[in-house]
């Protein structure tokens, strides 16, 4: 049982006794809408339904199924997530959102191969190159960098949007680092932009930055790694290990510099 604060206090006693009119009580006022049941975009649910092949029951069933997989990935419980979407891509193998959801969960539960599997039928399907940068980065973990070299050129071919192909460049750098290629993995994020000082970087550039500090890390090279980290600092004071690797290289970290706005001097003439 709870302690509340009369636990174990014996009451004072009463003087007199005096009756009290308590007023009616009144039902309680909901004071928030019940909470509406979870469900799937209708295309994608449509997309199921037309791809399934048997009984009705089991075709809505496999729709609860993905339903309770998307869920469950957006609650963070990957296992659970990966099980009931791996039941619904064998049953409908050719629904790329049912391929994605379960190499997200997959890649997310550090299953690796199975998450490339799934993330290479969803390209397959949609020619969409957004997660084979998670491939790469898949066959990374297991050491097979061959693998990794010919996704990151599959990846440039199929012109990707800015940010992905940043994330492909992080995972073939992070790659070369991990065999102490250090000069190609720091030519090629300084090709990316990594070196650039910008006053108001995107999240892409912040990425960048972290990955070639934790290059030259690597590499030996303390001073540039300095700089870098402590340029993530700035940027977002709680990106990622930054702070704590900025300490390890014996530095403190920096404060961001801003300067005092003042009112600019208006041109007009004032009348005499």
């Amino acid at each position: 049982m709870e302690v509340t604060p009369s636990t174990g206090r014996k009451p004072d006693r009463m003087s007199t006794w005096e009756q009290e009119v308590r007023p009616a009580r009144v039902a309680p006022v909901a004071s928030s809408k019940p909470k509406a049941k979870y469900a799937l975009p209708g295309d994608i649910a449509a997309d199921v339904r037309k791809a399934f092949i048997g009984t009705s029951y089991m075709r809505e069933k496999m729709v609860i199924t993905l339903t309770r997989a998307a869920e469950a990935y957006d609650r963070k419980r990957y296992e659970e997530a990966l099980r009931l979407g791996r039941l619904v891509a064998d049953a409908v193998p050719g629904v790329a959102p049912v391929r994605e959801l379960t190499g997200l969960a997959a890649y997310r539960a550090e299953r690796w191969k199975m998450a490339k599997i799934h993330l290479r039928a969803h390209f397959s399907i949609t020619d969409d190159p957004e997660h084979l940068p998670l491939v790469m980065d898949c066959d990374r973990a297991v050491l097979h960098y061959r693998a990794v070299e010919k996704t990151f050129a599959e990846l440039e071919e199929a012109e990707p949007t800015a940010e992905v192909l940043a994330e492909g460049r992080i995972v073939m750098a992070s790659a070369w680092a991990d065999q102490r290629l250090y000069a190609e993995a720091i030519a090629l994020l300084t090709k990316a932009g990594a070196t650039k000082q910008l006053r108001n970087p995107s999240y892409r550039h912040v990425r960048l930055w972290y990955t070639l500090a934790d290059v030259f890390d690597r590499a030996g090279d303390v001073t540039s790694a300095r700089e870098l980290f402590a340029r993530v600092v700035i940027a977002e004071p709680d990106a990622y290990d930054a702070q704590a690797r900025l300490a390890e290289l014996g530095s403190t970290a920096p404060k961001k510099n801003r300067k005092r706005r003042t009112t600019p001097v208006s041109k007009k003439k004032l009348a005499d």
